[in-house]
């Protein structure tokens, strides 16, 4: 050993050593290593209502006017993206009375790619029934949660229509309503009126929903268990019998106060990713933190350290000097 060390001793001065500990970090970093850190766990269910109000134009992204289902696609992409490694996530659809997962929370790092891909395909032909009762939908979600694994915080993607709308007869009680908790609903869409388009099953324009789609009758079929997933082919006649829709946000409200959950306008990407973060974590553990990143800059400053002209050198340590000998006032 000590032959060795006599050796090497020539070569280790600043010159080499700074460079070729900078080389050693770069080659460990290359590696992409993890530290363990604790840090809270989540596990999210994004729950994206795919009922036909959705196609609804009016939202922006990037500049460019969009559907609520494609400003909700665009949100969930972002949302994922942002989160850390660890996290675990889900997708699930919204239709008609009920709530379907596609698959149980998995980890978004290593599963990044199918999930973006879910959520890039996701489409209102997807869905299993014309209307939209969400008042029954938060039921089936509550449900549904109660299956998984582990603990998890529903992210409910919607307008808040309620088709056919609201009045005594199908107004559901949700006062026994338990196991809400944990969610965030984010209301999706523009408050501006805006007409609900239809299409046919190859996603042809056929028309705009019509007024009379959304009359409030007591009694009709409409409103009948048999009739709930029907498809209504009627359309408007004219521009001024178009259903005028808008995000009801006055709603969405009132359904969080009712069942104790979140609620947050999904205008803004920050606002949601700040409501996200009060919720109850899932579970505390450990999680893996790519640690490359911070060996490159090391290695950096290295490097620079090593090849820095003598002269800077010099200057900074004669300014350092003035610093801590600051020059005595002439009297």
């Amino acid at each position: 050993m000590m032959p060795l060390l006599r050796f090497l001793k020539p070569y280790l001065h600043r010159d080499t050593l700074l460079p070729l500990v900078a080389l050693l970090l770069l080659l460990l970093a290359a590696f992409k290593p993890t530290v363990p850190i604790p840090r809270n766990i989540y596990s999210y269910m994004l729950v994206m209502d795919i009922s036909q109000s959705m196609n609804t134009k009016g939202m922006h992204w990037r500049g460019n006017e969009v559907s609520r289902l494609d400003y909700a696609k665009h949100l969930a992409h972002d949302l994922v993206a942002g989160m850390p490694c660890g996290t675990r996530v889900s997708l699930a659809f919204f239709s008609g009375v009920s709530v379907a997962a596609l698959y149980t929370p998995i980890e978004v790092c290593a599963n990044y790619a199918t999930i973006q891909d879910t959520i890039a395909r996701a489409e209102w032909r997807q869905a299993w029934s014309g209307n939209s009762r969400l008042r029954e939908g938060v039921d089936s979600l509550s449900r549904l949660l109660r299956t998984m694994p582990e603990q998890t915080q529903a992210i409910f993607l919607t307008d808040g229509e309620e088709a056919p709308r609201l009045h005594t007869f199908n107004t559901r009680d949700l006062a026994n309503f338990q196991g809400a908790g944990d969610w965030l609903m984010v209301g999706i869409g523009s408050k501006e009126p805006q007409p609900i388009p239809k299409f046919d099953e190859n996603n042809k324009l056929l028309g705009y929903w019509s007024a009379e789609n959304f009359v409030m009758q007591p009694g009709v079929a409409q409103i009948s268990q048999q009739n709930l997933g029907a498809r209504d082919e009627r359309t408007a006649s004219s521009a001024n019998d178009r259903y005028q829709s808008t995000m009801d946000e006055e709603y969405m409200l009132k359904l969080s106060q009712e069942i104790g959950a979140r609620y947050v306008n999904g205008d803004s990407l920050e606002d949601v990713r700040s409501e996200m973060g009060k919720l109850k974590p899932s579970r505390r553990d450990f999680s893996p933190m790519h640690v490359d990143w911070i060996l490159a800059l090391i290695a950096g400053a290295l490097l620079l350290s090593s090849y820095a002209p003598q002269r800077l050198k010099k200057l900074l340590k004669r300014l350092s000097h003035r610093l801590s000998h600051p020059p005595s006032a002439k009297s």
